[in-house]
C-alpha cells in the first residue's frame, strides 16, 4: 500500500473516531438519556421530552462543540510552536498567553479593590472574565510581537515569552496572597478550566477565532515544512522568516488566546497531541499532520470531558486534571515504546 493511501486511511479513521466520540460525549452526562432519544433530539424529533431537549440542545451539544474547538485549537497551536521553535517541549502557552490571560482574570477577581465598581460589574457580567482574559493575552501578545520585530533569534523570543509568563505568575501570586478566601476560590475554579459554560453566542465567537487561527495555519503549511530543516534552509528557499514568524505567533494567539478566554487555561493537550499523532502517523509533512492533529486534539478533549463529567453522577472533575491524568501516561508509554521523538 502506498504511503499516501495509508495516510488517507489513517485520517479517515480519525474522522470516524471523532464523530463517534462526539456522539458519545453528547449521550453521556449526569442525567441518563437513552441513545435513541439523543438521536431523536439532534435530528429534530418534536415528540421528545422538553427537559431532555433542553439538556441536549442547550448544554451537551454546545459543550461537545466547545471540546472539539478547544482540543483541536490547542493541538494546532502546540504543533505550530513546536515547529517554529524546533523544540518538542514547546506548547501553545509558551509565549506567555495563558499567563497573561490568568493575570487579567486575577486582576478582576482578586484585585477588585483596585478598580472598585468597574471590577464588580465585570465579575457579574457574563462576558467579564472573557474580556479580562482576552485583554491580558492581547497585552502579552503585543509585547512578544514587538520583541519579535527587534530580535532575529527565534530562541530569544521563546525566552522572552517564558519571562512574561514568570512575571505574570508572580503578580498573580502576590494578588492571591492578599486576597480573601472567596475571591481566591473564584480564581482557582477558573484556573481548572471548563468546556461546559458556553452559550451558543459565545461558542460562535470562539468558532470565529478558531477559523481565523486555523486558516492562518493552513496558509503557512509550506513554510512550516521548510522550517523543519532549519531557518537557514528556509531562507535559502526564499521564505521571509520574520513574516512567517509573525503569522505563526498571530495564529497561536487567535487559537490559544480565545480558548483560554472562553474555557480557561487547559493544560497538556497542546503539548501532547502533536507527539501522539506523530507516533500514530509517523510523518512530518504538515499537509497530513495538520488535519490529523485537529482530529486528534478533538478526540482527546472529548474523551477527557466524558471522564470529567463522571456520567451518572452529579460530580464534575476539573478538566485540567483529567487531561494530564489521562494523557501523560499514554504519551510516556508511546515515547518509551518508540524510543524517539518523530520531530
Amino acid at each position: 500500500m502506498k504511503s499516501s493511501q495509508r495516510y488517507n486511511i489513517s485520517l479517515m479513521l480519525l474522522l470516524i473516531a471523532t464523530t463517534a466520540t462526539w456522539f458519545l460525549n453528547v449521550s453521556l452526562g449526569s442525567v441518563s438519556i437513552p441513545f435513541d432519544e439523543v438521536l431523536a433530539v439532534i435530528f429534530s424529533d418534536e415528540n421528545s421530552k422538553e427537559s431532555w431537549r433542553y439538556i441536549i440542545m442547550d448544554y451537551r451539544i454546545p459543550k461537545a462543540f466547545t471540546s472539539v474547538l478547544a482540543g483541536s485549537g490547542l493541538a494546532v497551536s502546540g504543533m505550530l510552536m513546536q515547529t517554529m521553535f524546533r523544540n518538542p517541549l514547546a506548547g501553545p502557552y509558551v509565549l506567555g498567553l495563558s499567563s497573561g490571560a490568568s493575570l487579567g482574570v486575577a486582576l478582576v477577581l482578586m484585585g477588585a479593590s483596585l478598580f472598585g465598581g468597574m471590577a464588580a460589574i465585570a465579575v457579574f457580567s457574563s462576558w467579564g472574565l472573557v474580556i479580562a482574559s482576552s485583554v491580558g493575552s492581547l497585552l502579552v501578545l503585543l509585547a512578544v510581537m514587538l520583541a519579535s520585530i527587534r530580535l532575529k533569534d527565534t530562541m530569544a523570543i521563546l525566552i522572552i515569552g517564558l519571562m512574561f509568563a514568570s512575571l505574570s505568575s508572580a503578580v498573580v501570586s502576590v494578588l492571591a496572597y492578599f486576597s480573601p478566601a472567596a475571591q481566591l476560590q473564584q480564581y482557582v475554579f477558573w484556573s481548572y478550566g471548563s468546556v461546559g459554560d458556553l452559550s451558543w453566542n459565545e461558542l460562535g465567537v470562539l468558532a470565529f477565532f478558531w477559523f481565523l487561527g486555523t486558516g492562518i495555519a493552513i496558509y503557512s503549511i509550506k513554510n512550516l515544512n521548510s522550517l523543519l530543516l532549519g531557518e537557514q534552509y528556509a531562507r535559502s528557499l526564499g521564505m521571509n522568516i520574520g513574516k512567517n514568524r509573525a503569522l505563526l505567533i498571530i495564529s497561536t494567539s487567535f487559537l490559544a488566546g480565545s480558548i483560554t478566554a472562553f474555557a480557561g487555561p487547559i493544560a497538556f493537550v497542546g503539548l501532547a497531541v502533536p507527539h501522539l499523532i506523530r507516533q500514530v502517523i509517523p510523518v512530518n509533512d504538515h499537509k497530513i499532520l495538520l488535519p490529523a492533529v485537529i482530529l486528534g486534539g478533538a478526540i482527546l478533549m472529548l474523551l477527557c470531558d466524558i471522564l470529567a463529567q463522571l456520567p451518572g453522577t452529579d460530580f464534575t472533575l476539573p478538566i485540567n486534571a483529567i487531561t494530564s491524568l489521562v494523557g501523560a501516561p499514554v504519551v510516556i508509554w508511546l515515547l518509551v515504546r518508540k524510543r524517539k521523538f518523530l520531530f
